[in-house]
């Protein structure tokens, strides 16, 4: 059995013969990890102006989705001061 850090975090295992459950945990450990994406990507060719494309997407959507979490955790913050006082 490998114990690179790769295969123990995909690894599952099946309690009480619930393959079903397991398998399904699998699924959400590899669509979280992009492999699903990556295989059905590497399906057919992409062209290298849609990989450019595609990959400057991705890059904007995780800058995007970066900063209005940072925008949301900024104002769902609990201990913040009054920035009126007295008001």
């Amino acid at each position: 059995m490998a114990n690179h850090l790769r295969f123990v975090g995909r690894t599952v295992m099946v309690q009480n013969g619930n393959v079903e459950a397991a398998y399904g945990v699998l699924n959400r450990i590899l669509a979280q990890d992009g492999v699903a994406d990556a295989v059905r990507r590497s399906r057919y060719y992409e062209k290298p102006t849609r990989a450019r494309r595609r990959r400057a997407f991705e890059a904007c959507r995780r800058v995007y989705c970066a900063e209005m979490a940072r925008r949301i955790a900024f104002l769902a913050r609990s201990a913040r001061q009054d920035p009126w006082p007295g008001c």
